[in-house]
Formats: C-alpha cells, sequence, structure tokens
C-alpha cells in the first residue's frame, strides 16, 4: 500500500490564490486530456484540516475513488479541472467551497479549511 503523504505546509510560497478564495498548488503537472468541469474523475487523494489532522485517505484505504466533479464540494470542481492524468494538485479550500458552517460528520468542523492532496489517476 502506498504511504500517504505528508501535509503540504500551509503557508508554503507555492500556493497560488483563485479569484474564489481557493488556493491550488500543482507539485506535479501530469500528461494527456486535462479533467473538464464535467468529468468523471477517478483520484487519489488525501484530506486534512490546517491543524494537520488527517480526515480522510483513499490512499490509507488503498483504494481510488472516482466520481462526477458536478456531485462534490466547490473547492474540488473548481479546483480539479485543468488537471492532467498522472498530476498531484493540492487544494486549500476556504470553508464557504466546502463544507461551510455545517462541517461534515464528526471530523471536519463548521467554517472549517480544507488541505487536500489528489493525484488525478484518469478522467472521462
Amino acid at each position: 500500500m502506498p504511504a500517504v503523504p505528508p501535509m503540504p505546509q500551509v503557508d508554503a510560497a507555492e500556493w497560488t490564490k483563485q479569484s474564489s478564495g481557493l488556493e491550488v498548488w500543482d507539485a506535479k503537472v501530469g500528461e494527456g486530456d486535462a479533467a473538464k468541469p464535467s468529468s468523471t474523475v477517478t483520484v487519489h487523494y488525501t484530506g486534512w484540516l490546517t491543524n494537520g489532522k488527517q480526515f480522510d485517505s483513499s490512499v490509507a484505504r488503498g483504494e481510488t475513488i472516482s466520481f462526477s466533479l458536478t456531485r462534490v464540494i466547490k473547492g474540488w470542481q473548481e479546483g480539479i479541472p485543468g488537471m492532467k492524468p498522472g498530476g498531484v494538485r493540492r487544494l486549500k479550500i476556504p470553508a464557504n467551497l466546502g463544507y461551510g458552517a455545517a462541517g461534515a460528520g464528526r471530523d471536519i468542523p463548521p467554517n472549517s479549511v480544507l488541505i487536500f492532496e489528489v493525484e488525478l489517476i484518469s478522467a472521462k
């Protein structure tokens, strides 16, 4: 099973802020056709809170996940299009593009900034 990546540095200079507040950092650019906003993608990902607590990881489970970009949080809808297969992108998602005031389950408190490392396996 692959090792779960360490959490990216929250205040690293590599982050690029978008007009929405989403910040992205391309750790590795992939090759081939880029994911589109309407794509169904297969990814490996790990998610953390800004305090370093990991709340989810497909890498740790050893299973990729596939989903339509139209059915996920806005931070992923904005942050994954443009990625190419094999690419690794880090996303720093403000609460309003994540789970907002509701939070999610036990692990994501209300108004949490989320950090994800996403590896795009494929996009259709």
